[in-house]
């Protein structure tokens, strides 16, 4: 206690500045001394740590030195990985910057990428100017985000990008996903889905800057499958170019340019086009299930467009309704609403771009205002489609019920004015198609007897009467090179005398044969021809027969001939032709009536023949109630081809009946299925019009005098005197007549009952 209390007490300035080092060092040394140790345990320990040290390394001898060796070495190879990763990477970096650098100093402005198709567009118009067709490729008008729908612009974003506003081009998001589904798929890791944001589609549609060049010699379909190709190194030049884009253009201009780019199907490019289209309205006015159907052609516009398959696009529009529900653009009893009432085609894009009658107007266009126009160009036809749908209800009509069901006969018809102007074609049983082969303005067939109004046609323009007699009796003749010729009549029976009228009304093949070689067989070629018929008329006296092969829409030209005063037309689809936005025309109507044939008078008389035909001879199927009727009904060789022609005083029509490998028909003659088919044609196509009379004449008188008895074997008859017994005298003095030897080359000719 008392040692204690001695203790001096420290200093003041030890108790200002706390203790010096010099007395903590001290202190720590008498601490140390106090549990110091000898020297020799120091070592040991010294020499304990560094064992423990040298275990904690891998121990020691060779296997510690191969563990030390082993971790150098990975060591090394991880920096080494680094080092290159990372210079690669640099390096890429700046490869990529560099590419995106250059792509951004060539990229134009964006309303220069708007519109850049190779083709321009068809536009037809029907004869009251209302659109019912488009071909080409067809641009409806610059449009922006701004500009049209705002569900478009929703259905575009929620469908392909839900991200578009918030990467920068490219979606590693997305690319990793798209792989993944490809993988799990079975293709690969390109094939399939795409993982493309709006901007690399983009970039695609433009095909990555590179115009499309005629004079390269690829097709526009070979070059876009070429811009569509997906490699990995083109997917890397896609992806440089979309973030060139996304830093030369706002999100909005890359918007505006894939709505106006993107091909919707049908041959629309752009948004606007296809609305039209589709719709008939402006992508301004679309609803919410018409923008999600246009929406739903970007990912496949062949296989989900609405005039391929109008309930696979509703149900692809009813998916993308529910991924804008989804994301917040449609509430949920708008989705509702949308999916109640889903989007439905125009009557325009329901018919099916103008079908038969489209395809037939093209074909007839200079190339240069058609197939291959680089502009818009607009065309007013003479498609009337009341006429068309009551052609097309009619063949519907007649083959669903006259007509089995696994019968592959085809049928045609054609409509038209007696100017020429064809009102309507239906070129095959299935109408609601294009770009197919069209029967009525394609197939060449034989006309049969529907040829036969052309050999009276010249007998009367000759100055023959409806009321001459000829006398139908078994007859040959020699032709040269050929041998005899014995034509038939398709009963096997023969009338005798009977007056021109008797022949045509019953289809009698004899007198037609010897009309023909009494008028001449030139003439009868000359004024068929005249008249329309374009085919290389038979040589021989078949010609008569309607050997002879030709299109329907010619035979019906040739008809509207006949009823217009005997003046030949120029069947005709096409009125006039003007540029887009031009007011004049480029182009007037390319077809018509043209020079005159035959007398009016001999026409006329012609007409008064063939109305005989359907009051009271082969055509007796073809009546109309209330209307005056002339036609013709025609079979070719072995029933390969039926037709019935005919006309009132507003309308002419024809029908072909065959197949089209040349299969003959089976019980069917021109008298039947194609005066059936005419019938119901017509019947709807003079629906609500009033009954006006033929220009016909009837005939003052015969000019010659039958013999007591009427007809009978022409070897009872006395000579008469008048232009059929002429006739008779003279084919009897140069060609031989009566039953002889009928043999040598007879084929069995057509008729009609």
């Amino acid at each position: 206690m008392t040692d204690r209390k001695r203790r001096n007490p420290p200093l003041v300035a030890d108790r200002r500045y706390g203790p010096g080092k010099k007395t903590a060092a001290k202190s720590a040394r008498k601490s140390t001394g106090s549990r110091s140790k000898p020297a020799g345990t120091r070592k040991s320990a010294g020499r304990g740590a560094r064992k423990r040290s040298n275990a904690r390394k891998g121990g020691g001898g060779i296997f510690g030195w191969v563990g030390r060796l082993i971790r150098s070495v990975i060591g090394w190879i991880l920096r080494l990985i680094w080092v290159v990763t990372s210079r690669v990477t640099i390096v890429m970096v700046l490869l990529v910057a560099l590419g995106v650098g250059y792509i951004y100093t060539t990229l134009p402005e964006p309303e220069t990428l708007l519109d850049q198709r190779a083709r321009g567009s068809v536009t037809m118009l029907d004869r009251n100017g209302e659109v019912f067709a488009w071909r080409g490729d067809q641009f409806g008008g610059v449009v922006t985000t701004e500009t049209v729908s705002p569900h478009l612009k929703n259905a575009i974003i929620a469908t392909e990008d839900k991200r578009f506003y918030r990467h920068f081009g490219v979606s590693p998001r997305g690319v990793a996903s798209a792989v993944r589904i490809n993988l799990r798929e079975g293709r690969g890791p390109l094939s399939g889905h795409g993982g493309s944001t709006i901007t690399q589609q983009t970039a695609k549609i433009l095909c990555l800057g590179d115009p499309y060049d005629p004079a390269s010699g690829k097709t526009e379909a070979e070059f876009e499958a070429d811009c569509r190709r997906t490699t990995l190194w083109r997917k890397i030049k896609e992806a440089i170019f979309a973030m060139a884009m996304e830093v030369k253009y706002s999100k909005d201009e890359i918007l505006t340019i894939y709505m106006n780019r993107a091909f919707l199907g049908a041959g629309a490019r752009g948004f606007e086009a296809a609305s039209q289209r589709y719709f008939d309205k402006s992508s301004a006015q679309l609803n919410a299930s018409e923008a999600a159907m246009l929406a739903g052609l970007l990912v496949a516009p062949t296989r989900f467009a609405p005039t391929n398959n109008l309930t696979r696009a509703q149900n692809r529009a009813s998916l993308i309704i529910g991924l804008m529900e989804d994301q917040g653009y449609l509430s949920a009893e708008q989705a509702r609403q949308a999916r109640a009432n889903p989007a439905r085609l125009s009557q325009a894009a329901a018919e099916r771009a103008g079908g038969y009658f489209a395809d037939w107007v093209m074909e007839k266009t200079p190339d240069y205002f058609a197939r291959n126009t680089t502009e818009d160009v607009v065309i007013r036809t003479t498609l009337d489609r009341r006429l068309q749908a009551a052609a097309e209800e009619a063949m519907k009509f007649v083959f669903q019920e006259k007509v089995s069901d696994e019968s592959k006969a085809q049928a045609a018809i054609v409509v038209m004015s007696a100017d020429g102007a064809v009102r309507a074609i239906v070129g095959g049983r299935e109408t609601r198609v294009s770009g197919v082969f069209n029967r009525a303005t394609q197939a060449r067939r034989q006309t049969g007897s529907a040829f036969k109004p052309f050999v009276y046609a010249t007998a009367l323009e000759l100055g023959y009467s409806p009321l001459d007699t000829v006398v139908d009796e078994p007859f040959c003749m020699n032709i040269a090179g050929s041998g005899r010729w014995c034509p038939e009549n398709y009963s096997h029976r023969y009338s005798g005398r009977v007056t021109l009228t008797d022949a045509l009304k019953r289809s009698l093949n004899i007198p037609a044969v010897k009309i023909s070689e009494s008028a001449g067989r030139e003439s009868v070629r000359q004024v068929a021809s005249d008249f329309g018929i374009e085919s290389d008329l038979a040589a021989g006296p078949a010609l008569a027969l309607g050997a002879s092969e030709a299109t329907l829409i010619e035979m019906t030209g040739a008809y509207a001939g006949i009823l217009n005063g005997g003046s030949a037309v120029t069947p005709y689809g096409l009125t006039e032709l003007t540029l887009l936005g031009d007011d004049a025309p480029l182009m007037g109507a390319t077809g018509g009536i043209g020079e005159r044939v035959i007398r009016q008078k001999a026409a006329q008389q012609l007409v008064w023949m063939l109305e005989k035909v359907i009051s009271e001879g082969t055509g007796t199927r073809a009546r109309l109630n209330g209307w005056q009727a002339a036609g013709k009904t025609g079979t070719s060789q072995e029933a390969r081809d039926a037709w019935f022609i005919g006309f009132t005083s507003q309308y002419v029509a024809g029908v072909w009946m065959g197949y089209d490998d040349n299969t003959p028909l089976k019980g069917v003659t021109g008298s039947g299925l194609p005066a059936e088919i005419w019938h119901e044609t017509m019947v709807r196509v003079h629906d609500g019009l009033t009954p006006t009379p033929l220009p016909l004449m009837e005939p003052q008188g015969p000019t010659r005098t039958r013999e007591p008895g009427g007809a009978g074997n022409a070897n009872n008859r006395r000579s008469g005197g008048g232009l059929g017994q002429v006739v008779d005298n003279v084919l009897r003095d140069i060609f031989g007549g009566g039953g002889g030897n009928r043999g040598g080359n007879t084929p069995r000719q057509a008729g009609d009952r």
